[in-house]
């Protein structure tokens, strides 16, 4: 199943097209690309030849997604990718 503007927190990030929107740090504002990684705090974004390891907390993502596109703030993000994309069991991202 696609990520949707919903949904788009609870799935894989990696290969989806993303946008910094807002950030606590000014300089971080504007980079876009692929997402190539994820780790527990932050997201690897591929800009041409070269990647921005970028801070979820502090930062507001925008990702493209079929149709639409979906703004997420980073802290929503905060989490091992694994734990974040669980289908079963208590999970605050179901």
């Amino acid at each position: 199943m696609a990520p949707t503007a919903e949904t788009v927190a609870r799935h894989e990030l990696r290969g989806l097209q993303t946008r910094v929107a807002a950030a606590s740090n000014g300089s971080l504002v504007g980079i876009e690309g692929s997402v190539v990684s994820e780790s527990e705090n932050t997201l690897v974004v591929e800009q041409g030849e070269r990647t921005k390891r970028v801070p979820k907390a502090g930062a507001t993502f925008e990702f493209a997604l079929e149709g639409e596109h979906a703004t997420v703030a980073g802290e929503r993000l905060v989490a091992p990718p694994a734990r974040r994309t669980e289908t079963t069991g208590d999970s605050k991202w179901r």
